[in-house]
């Protein structure tokens, strides 16, 4: 007997938005588990954020997913109906329509650490420090601490905003605050200190990598950056020059955040492994 249940009607919201890769990740989920599922791009005018997504759901569709620049608009949008990620983060990058109310999560956290897991990289008693105090570090601080790190260090270029970012995650949260500490780009404590790197900020976008102290990595370390692309990324190439063992792009993240944004709307868990080879197949049959 065939089903005539009408698809889910989901998709991405940002601007730009031609580039983002959630349509293809999505679609192979919704093959991989038999959900019947459309998915879209929708380009939301810098002004009109809200009104898009009231569009969205007013015409019937399940979820969005959200990306830049309107992440801190859409956790104002859903504040009345956050999970705790989303709390913790001030930031959202998942949606929902739940008996006529809007619910916000921030499932890009969780994709950094079922990333970092997946390769190795991250165990209970990891010393990480993490590049960046903007809205892609603010939403795996939690979740990074809830893994078990042993210390979670920050470091921006503006070392007041990456004090700011860990006083609101402390104001907000009670876990382990006492191995979460901040500072500015060159205060990264001694030599050869750090398990794992994790580059939070836009450097990579600019093509250039952050500017750091050198000496960072301790033995079998390993640098991550939340970006991706065809080839390694400036920060990764950086990470080699200064000793990091391993040494991976954001492409897993990427993943791990939309399964996770598919099993809030769908209620069933995606095999993230088949997907994150095709993109990774796709990215590097573009050089």
């Amino acid at each position: 007997m065939t089903s005539t249940q009408a698809p889910a009607r989901c998709a991405v919201v940002g601007n730009p938005i031609e580039h983002s890769r959630s349509p293809a990740i999505h679609q192979q989920f919704a093959a991989q588990t038999g959900v019947k599922l459309t998915y879209d791009r929708l380009l939301a005018p810098l002004d009109g954020f809200a009104l898009t997504v009231r569009n969205f759901f007013e015409s019937g569709g399940r979820g969005l997913n959200v990306t830049v620049p309107f992440k801190l608009e859409a956790w104002e949008l859903a504040r009345a109906n956050l999970s705790q990620r989303a709390t913790l983060a001030q930031a959202v990058n998942t949606l929902w329509n739940d008996r006529g109310a809007l619910h916000g999560c921030n499932t890009d956290g969780v994709g950094l650490v079922l990333d970092l897991q997946r390769l190795g990289a991250l165990n209970a008693g990891s010393r990480v420090l993490l590049i960046g105090a903007g809205g892609a570090a603010r939403g795996v601080l939690g979740p990074l601490l809830d893994a078990g790190c042993a210390t979670l260090h920050l470091i921006n270029r503006t070392a007041t905003r990456a004090h700011e970012l860990i006083a609101q995650h402390q104001a907000a949260s009670s876990i382990a605050s006492h191995r979460l500490t901040a500072g500015g780009l060159t205060e990264v404590g001694k030599p050869h200190d750090w398990d794992l790197v994790i580059n939070a900020s836009s450097s990579s976008l600019g093509g250039e990598a952050p500017a750091v102290a050198s000496g960072l990595y301790a033995k079998n370390a390993w640098a991550y950056d939340m970006m991706y692309g065809a080839t390694a990324t400036p920060f990764m190439l950086q990470a080699q020059r200064d000793g990091a063992e391993n040494i991976s792009d954001g492409l897993g993240m990427l993943v791990g955040q939309a399964a996770e944004s598919f099993h809030i709307w769908h209620g069933v868990r995606p095999d993230i492994a088949p997907v994150l080879s095709n993109l990774r197949a796709a990215l590097s049959g573009s050089r």
